[in-house]
């Protein structure tokens, strides 16, 4: 038995960062790149490096390189991790699992580093390798859950239901996470969106790794565990705007959401600190006239634009100063 499984890199098109405090955003996948997981039998259960997990280096620029590529701990503890959630759901629900081994196999072409939700690929990825290969049935809008409690819970790194949800659904989606929906069922409320009433968007990122994702984030989470009114009162507007955003969608009018994304990201301006690079990223793209906000944490922006014209006018801006632009896709091919 030979597993194929895939999930892919995602654009958090508004309201995020409200997503981890209770609040609403709109997503959608990035199918032009995607973190695999290949599983098959073997006599022993066996997890197989990757290069983001190597030990050894032809020298020190060549491991200073991979660290600032992938960090320092590669992807092993994702698939370990993953698969101690999927052993601890099985036996919590009395799910009974046959006794063979397998290996584990991944790899992944979504830029490092860049808010694009690679990590959280690999692990949904992992969670649909192994519910095929034990042929168990979990219920779709529970998945988002259980791949952040592999993060979370397991290897406690902080995030939200967003990527998680978006790389389950695909396609476009919009979710509100009610705090007391959320705390009562451990899962937000998902609408899934039409992708052919969305304006055409575009995706860029920085192929330069000094100016991947913010790391500073100025304890927004113990300021808003505190009730600080700055903190608390972005939230709440960030939640307004997804839903803004997704009236005007649902009632055709996706050409108008621009102004609504770059309120998005200019609040984010004011309340994080954000670097130079990122922000010369999304003024290059406004100076343009498209509208420009981050896809996650920084590295990688998002936007609207007006017709091929202004399509090329953001690539002649945008590629010479080391940024990458796509028009996203986002349904099968």
């Amino acid at each position: 038995m030979l597993i194929t499984q895939k999930a892919y890199a995602r654009a958090g098109l508004v309201g995020n960062p409200s997503d981890g405090y209770f609040g609403k955003t709109i997503s959608f996948i990035i199918r032009d790149f995607h973190a695999q997981v290949v599983l098959f039998e073997s006599p022993e259960l066996h997890l197989e490096m990757n290069e983001r997990d190597e030990a050894t280096f032809e020298s020190i620029d060549e491991l200073a390189r991979k660290v600032r590529q992938f960090g320092y701990y590669g992807g092993i503890r994702l698939l370990k991790a993953c698969c101690k959630r999927f052993f601890d759901y099985c036996t919590k629900h009395g799910i009974e699992l046959h006794g063979r081994n397998f290996t584990l196999r991944y790899s992944s072409n979504v830029p490092p580093q860049v808010g694009m939700a690679g990590s959280s690929a690999i692990i949904t990825a992992c969670w649909r390798a192994l519910t095929q290969f034990y042929g168990v049935e979990i219920p779709k809008h529970l998945v988002p859950s259980l791949v952040l409690s592999v993060e979370n819970d397991e290897l406690g790194i902080p995030a939200g239901l967003q990527d998680r949800v978006i790389q389950t659904y695909e396609g476009v989606v919009f979710m509100d996470f009610n705090r007391g929906h959320v705390e009562k069922q451990g899962y937000g409320i998902y609408e899934e969106l039409d992708p052919a009433l969305l304006p055409p968007v575009y995706v860029a990122y920085t192929t330069n790794l000094s100016e991947g994702t913010e790391v500073f984030h100025n304890d927004i989470r113990g300021r808003w565990n505190r009730g600080e009114r700055d903190v608390v009162s972005a939230m709440y507007h960030w939640a307004g705007l997804a839903q803004r955003v997704r009236d005007m969608i649902v009632a055709g009018d996706g050409s108008k959401i621009g102004p609504l994304l770059n309120e998005n990201f200019d609040l984010r301006r004011r309340l994080y600190k954000i670097s130079a690079g990122n922000i010369d990223m999304v003024e290059t793209a406004r100076s343009v006239g498209a509208s420009a906000k981050f896809t996650g944490s920084g590295g990688a922006i998002v936007g609207t634009y007006e017709g091929e014209g202004m399509f090329e006018e953001l690539k002649a801006a945008l590629v010479p100063k080391g940024y990458a632009v796509l028009k996203p896709q986002i349904l099968p091919a």
